[in-house]
C-alpha cells in the first residue's frame, strides 16, 4: 500500500499533541493528527478539568462560611446532583466534537485509530500508512500505574478515569496513594458525602512537597472526615459482591465500596512500534532540550510520554518548542523550573502551589540555601478571604547567588501566586531587584514584601554575627 505523505505526523491528540499539530498547521505544513480516543486527552476529560469541577463547590462553600454577610445567606449544603451535572458539562459528556472545528481551521487532518511507528518516518494507523517528510511527534501521554498487589486485578479498582466520571457518590471509598490525584479526589468525594480512607505508603501525604504543605492538607482532609493512614502498605485486595477490602502489611483489613488506585503513571509506549527505530517499548522516550530523540532528529516526544514533567502546561510548553524546531528554529527547553521543578498546583482546600526546589530538594542538589516563611493570611488582602484560613508562604533562596530557587504557597486560591515566583526563578531575578517589584495594596501578593523583608533581616543578623565573631 502506498504511503500517504504529510509534512508532520502527530500521534496523540492530548493537550501537547493537539497544540503541536495546530501550530504546525497554522504555519502551512500538511499535518496528520492520530488519536484513538478523545481529542483533548486525559486532562480535558478524566483529570484536570473534571477533578476541579468536583472540588470547586466545597472550596467556594468553605470560603463563604468565613465571610460575614455571605455566610448567613447559605442555608443548605452542596447539591450533589448539580455538581455532577456541571462536571459532565465541563467534560462535554465525553464528546469531543466541539474540538474538531479548531483542527479544521488549521487544516489538520484527523485520523481516528491507534497509531504506531513502522520504521523511519513511517506511521501505521490500521491499514493506512503515513509518511512524514519532516517529523513524527509522539504525544500519547501516560496511563494509570497498577501495583503488583495480589487480588487487585479482580477487585475492579478505579483509576482516575473512573473516579472523575463516576455517576454516583460511593458510600465508602478507599484511596490508595496520597499524591496529587489521591488527595484531590479524596477531598472531592468526601465533600460530596463519601466516607473516605486515604492510604499512603510513605510517612506523609504529598511526599515531594514541603512538610508544612503535607501537614496543612492532612489537617483539612481529617477535618472533612477523611481517615488518613500513612506508612500503610497494601499487600492484598479482594472484592466480594459489592465490597472491596484492602489488607495492610500489619494485617489490618479496610473495607469500602470502591477502591481508587492513585500511585502514579506509566508511559503508553508498549505498543507504539518503538522497537522499529531502536527504542525500548514500555519506557519513557528520551529527548534532548529540543524535544527530539538523540540520534533520530526527525522523531520528537512531548508531554508525559518523555517522562520529564507529567503536567499539562509543561506538555504544551514542550509542544511549542518542538513545533518551532520542526519549522526550522533552534529552540531549547529552559532547564530551570522544568522537569520535577516545574510549577505545580494541588487543587485541594487549602491549595498547594509550588515551583522550583523545596528546602530538602535544594539541599540534595547541593545548593547553599536558606528559607523564609510567612503566613499566607497575615496580610491585609487576606481579610477578604475570611478569618482563620490556613496557609504558609515559603521562599527557598540560594545564599551564594542571591536568587530564589524555590517557592511554595498554601492557602485558599493561592494558585494565582505562582506565576510571579516562576518568573523570578526562571529569570534568576536578583533579590535586590525583586525588592523594587512592589505588590499592590490590598492584595495578598503583599506576602512577597513580607518574605523579602524577613530575608533582609535574616541577612543582617548573619552579617552582625560574622562581625561579632571577627571581633
Amino acid at each position: 500500500m502506498a504511503a500517504q505523505p504529510f509534512d508532520v505526523v502527530v500521534i496523540g491528540a492530548g493537550p501537547a499533541g493537539e497544540l503541536a499539530a495546530g501550530l504546525l498547521g497554522e504555519a502551512g505544513l500538511a499535518v496528520a493528527l492520530v488519536e484513538s480516543h478523545l481529542i483533548g486527552g486525559e486532562c480535558s476529560y478524566y483529570a484536570c478539568m473534571p477533578s476541579k469541577a468536583l472540588l470547586r463547590p466545597a472550596e467556594v462553600l468553605a470560603e463563604t462560611g468565613r465571610i460575614p454577610g455571605a455566610r448567613e445567606a447559605v442555608t443548605e449544603g452542596i447539591d450533589v446532583g448539580a455538581v455532577l451535572r456541571r462536571r459532565d458539562e465541563i467534560v462535554h459528556h465525553l464528546d469531543d466534537s466541539s474540538q474538531l472545528p479548531w483542527l479544521d481551521e488549521r487544516n489538520v487532518t484527523l485520523l481516528r485509530g491507534h497509531g504506531w511507528l513502522d520504521g523511519d518516518r513511517r506511521v501505521r494507523v490500521g491499514e493506512e500508512v503515513l509518511a512524514a517528510r519532516r517529523a513524527v511527534v509522539i504525544a500519547v501521554g501516560t496511563g494509570a500505574s497498577m501495583p503488583m498487589i495480589p487480588g487487585l486485578a479482580a477487585a475492579a479498582a478505579w483509576t482516575s478515569r473512573e473516579a472523575t466520571t463516576a455517576r454516583t457518590v460511593p458510600r465508602r471509598l478507599l484511596v490508595l496513594g496520597a499524591g496529587v490525584v489521591g488527595v484531590e479526589l479524596a477531598q472531592a468525594w468526601a465533600s460530596l458525602g463519601s466516607e473516605v480512607t486515604l492510604i499512603e505508603l510513605f510517612e506523609r501525604v504529598l511526599i515531594r512537597e514541603e512538610p508544612f504543605a503535607s501537614e496543612e492538607v492532612t489537617a483539612a482532609l481529617r477535618e472533612l472526615g477523611v481517615a488518613v493512614r500513612t506508612r500503610g502498605k497494601a499487600v492484598r485486595a479482594e472484592r466480594v459482591d459489592n465490597e472491596v477490602t484492602l489488607t495492610l502489611e500489619e494485617g489490618e483489613r479496610i473495607a469500602g465500596d470502591e477502591l481508587l488506585v492513585a500511585i502514579g503513571r506509566r508511559p503508553l509506549t508498549a505498543t507504539l512500534g518503538l522497537e522499529t527505530v531502536g527504542l525500548e517499548p514500555g519506557r519513557p522516550i528520551p529527548v534532548g532540550r529540543d524535544m527530539s530523540v538523540p540520534g533520530l532528529e526527525w522523531l520528537y516526544a512531548i508531554g508525559d510520554v518523555n517522562g520529564r514533567s507529567l503536567l499539562t502546561h509543561m506538555g504544551k510548553y514542550q509542544a511549542r518548542i518542538a513545533a518551532r524546531n520542526i519549522l526550522g528554529g533552534n529552540e531549547r527547553a529552559e532547564t530551570k523550573a522544568h522537569g520535577a521543578l516545574a510549577p505545580r498546583v494541588v487543587f485541594t482546600d487549602p491549595q498547594v502551589a509550588a515551583v522550583g526546589h523545596t528546602h530538602a530538594s535544594a539541599q540534595i542538589a547541593g545548593l547553599n540555601v536558606t528559607t523564609v516563611d510567612h503566613p499566607t493570611g497575615a496580610v491585609a488582602g487576606a481579610s477578604f478571604y475570611g478569618r482563620n484560613a490556613p496557609g504558609t508562604a515559603r521562599l527557598v533562596i540560594d545564599r551564594e547567588r542571591e536568587v530564589i530557587v524555590g517557592a511554595t504557597f498554601t492557602g485558599p486560591e493561592v494558585a494565582e501566586f505562582l506565576h510571579a515566583a516562576t518568573i523570578a526563578i526562571v529569570g534568576e531575578v536578583p533579590i535586590e531587584k525583586l525588592r523594587h517589584a512592589v505588590p499592590a495594596f490590598p492584595t495578598r501578593s503583599e506576602v512577597w514584601s513580607r518574605l523579602l523583608d524577613k530575608y533582609g533581616r535574616q541577612k543582617e543578623n548573619i552579617s552582625d554575627q560574622r562581625i561579632t565573631a571577627a571581633a
